[in-house]
């Protein structure tokens, strides 16, 4: 198996949005606003080669919206999906799979690009897995979420045939594929699957939306965005104390300045151990 961090680009949020009921004066340590009160955030992907098995986790946001849409986000960076891929040795055309950790835009618009008047899979020869709790939540969508469900990122991919769902068996389904078990949390949206990846004796985990940054490791730091909160502090209470004891690496998706880190705990609770890139493990 090989590990490949892929750089989609960055973008923008609010900072209260990203830590909820944190005051700023806390969560602008580890994270620090710009004028308008927004912080510098990542869109980084995984791509995993197993065998024949070429499989993108996330895709980011893509370019097919609307510059009016772009402009709330602030796309920034150097980052480019496609570039990334090909640095990796790839093309688009290589993938097998896209595995979408859920279907908010920032981390599914990369799935679909905009063709003439229509749409069309970006990655024409891969499976698109979701799951079928997770498909119904974004397809109708509450009203907390509409506007980060958008119809031209997700339904394309079930009109195009390419999607397939992974059978959810409670919080942890194994084997899912080779050397890769699925995680499932609901505390930000609904059935949001985290791949969790055996490598070499040590497991990896992409941490998507459950652990956005560094910056919210500490159990009460959750994200206005979660619709669920308190459900998001048991589980994430959970796995944090499961990431110490199992010595688990994590992937983070959104932290603009770290890749990866590891945990301990403290008389504060779980803490930051060790930030690293992937490069440093693989």
């Amino acid at each position: 198996m090989n590990l490949y961090p892929i750089d989609s680009g960055n973008f923008k949020l609010d900072g209260g949005a990203m830590f909820g009921v944190v005051p700023k004066t806390l969560w602008q340590r580890t994270n620090p606003a710009d004028e308008n009160n927004m912080c510098n955030w990542s869109m980084r992907c995984l791509l995993i080669e197993d065998g024949d098995r070429l499989m993108l986790v996330d895709c980011g946001i893509g370019d097919k919206q609307s510059e009016k849409f772009f402009s709330y986000y602030y796309l920034h960076g150097d980052g480019d999906l496609k570039t990334s891929i090909e640095q990796a040795g790839f093309s688009f055309d290589d993938i097998t799979d896209v595995f979408l950790t859920h279907l908010h835009f920032d981390h599914c618009g990369g799935a679909i690009a905009r063709e003439g008047e229509g749409f069309r899979p970006v990655f024409k020869n891969a499976t698109y897995w979701s799951n079928e709790r997770h498909w119904q939540w974004a397809t109708e969508p509450n009203a907390r979420e509409k506007a980060s469900f958008l119809k031209e990122n997700i339904l394309p991919i079930q009109e195009s045939g390419q999607l397939k769902f992974i059978e959810r068996d409670g919080n942890l389904t194994k084997d899912v594929f080779n050397n890769i078990d699925v995680l499932f949390v609901d505390g930000h949206t609904d059935s949001q699957q985290l791949p969790v990846i055996n490598y070499k004796g040590q497991k990896i985990v992409f941490m998507a939306d459950l652990l956005p940054s560094v910056g919210h490791i500490p159990l009460a730091y959750v994200m206005g965005y979660d619709t669920r909160p308190l459900i998001t502090l048991q589980e994430k209470g959970d796995f944090l104390q499961t990431a110490v004891n199992e010595e688990y690496v994590l992937f983070l998706e959104h932290d603009a300045v770290n890749q990866c880190c590891t945990l301990m705990n403290t008389e504060k609770g779980v803490r930051l151990d060790k930030t690293f890139n992937l490069k440093e493990i693989i």
